[in-house]
């Protein structure tokens, strides 16, 4: 019997906090008035992130409001603008409500974000027939029983499904099947390529290269020599081949992360060092704690736009040494971060093993050693005397 082919669903909620909030003044408070048909935002606390905006209505995108500014500079664009704090216990309820639809049909769920998710629909062709067919069946279910609109984006892997679910909103199925991206993606602006940011979009466009199609053709030893290893990942990426969102499964639920949003826009990369720090020593804590080491590190940054961006490396050695970590973390952030203000900053440790095996390495043998004692005279202190009994200078 043949293996049937990949398929996967990315759904993603339109204009979620607003639609939510929207639902919640309506359902809940009682409220006639439809603030999605409004100028209206979408803001965190004003006292301590000076009014950012989490998301902005049609009519409020209109006057120039994006998400992500000071709310400042959103009412100046749109004097007639309403603010509305979230309700985020209540927006994790309707996200609760959207999974719960998800697992229904979808024999894998992999939940991205409070507003999205991938459905590995592999194999179902015979239970629910022709995919796209299927996909507006969901869609509008989600629609008349939870009262708000998702696109779905569907193709043979995860990248494709993402970029296919980015085309024309709101309430719409879109297909991005390979034979199709030459067609439908390559026109594409730049910034339109999952993992391209602000920065990268200037550099690609000093290089000449404004489509995704010129990011497709162009000789790869060009964009590893100006972005690195990024520039393999958006190389691949133009040209439909996705290495980077593999399946999160077994081997990543056992691992160990920490991450933290930040109460202000990071913008300095030592700045951005410093958090890394107290991650990985949180991380690996916890590693020795359970007497376990790590085959693969991974950092994750979201912008203040809340675009979301990963990177891992597997380690030559499993370990659980704090310095080793935040030296592969930095690595990491380094080729990852495109100078984007960044909101928040994680660290994971993967592919967890309790063998005590380390590869041997003549260079840092001593070094290892050295530090792993360190690491173990560290937590016996603050076992004893709490976290903030001793911290450490810079690694």
């Amino acid at each position: 019997m043949s293996t049937p082919l990949p398929l996967f669903f990315h759904v993603d909620v339109n204009n979620a906090f607003l639609s939510w909030e929207a639902i919640y003044r309506q359902t809940v408070l009682g409220e006639t008035n439809d603030i999605r048909y409004t100028d209206a935002i979408i803001c965190g606390d004003i006292s301590k992130r000076h009014g950012v905006v989490l998301a902005k209505s049609m009519s409020a995108k209109k006057y120039g409001v994006k998400t992500g500014e000071p709310v400042v500079d959103a009412l100046k664009k749109c004097p007639g603008l309403k603010c509305y704090e979230p309700h985020m216990r209540y927006y994790h309820e309707r996200s609760a409500d959207l999974m719960e639809i998800f697992e229904k049909y979808a024999p894998v769920v992999e939940q991205c974000s409070v507003d999205e998710a991938f459905l590995d629909m592999t194999g179902t062709g015979k239970l629910y027939g022709e995919p796209v067919a299927f996909a507006y069946k969901l869609k509008d279910e989600i629609r008349d029983t939870l009262g708000f609109t998702v696109n779905i984006g569907i193709s043979v892997n995860r990248l494709l499904a993402k970029m296919a679910s980015d085309f024309q909103k709101p309430d719409r199925v879109h297909t991005l099947f390979p034979e199709e991206i030459k067609d439908k993606m390559w026109p594409l602006p730049v910034e339109e390529l999952f993992f391209v940011g602000k920065s990268t979009a200037v550099k690609l466009h000093d290089l000449g290269l404004h489509t995704i199609g010129d990011i497709a053709t162009c000789d790869l030893s060009i964009l590893k020599s100006h972005f690195k290893s990024h520039g393999v990942v958006i190389y691949e990426f133009a040209n439909g081949i996705d290495n980077t969102l593999g399946h999160r499964g077994e081997e990543e639920q056992k691992g160990y992360g920490n991450s933290t949003t930040i109460a202000y826009d990071i913008k300095l990369a030592e700045d951005a060092y410093g958090i890394i720090r107290k991650l990985c020593e949180k991380v690996c804590a916890r590693l020795r704690a359970d007497e376990v080491q790590a085959l693969v590190l991974s950092v994750e940054i979201k912008d203040s736009n809340l675009v979301v961006r990963r990177h891992q490396r597997s380690l030559l050695s499993p370990t659980d040494v704090t310095s080793e970590c935040y030296k592969t973390a930095c690595e990491l952030f380094d080729e990852l971060w495109d100078g984007s203000p960044i909101r928040l900053l994680g660290v994971t440790a993967n592919k967890v093993t309790d063998s005590g095996m380390r590869q041997m390495n003549l260079f840092d043998m001593e070094t290892h050693d050295k530090m792993k004692n360190l690491d173990k005279a560290l937590d016996l202190i603050r076992g004893k005397y709490g976290d903030g009994a001793i911290t450490r200078g810079k690694i």
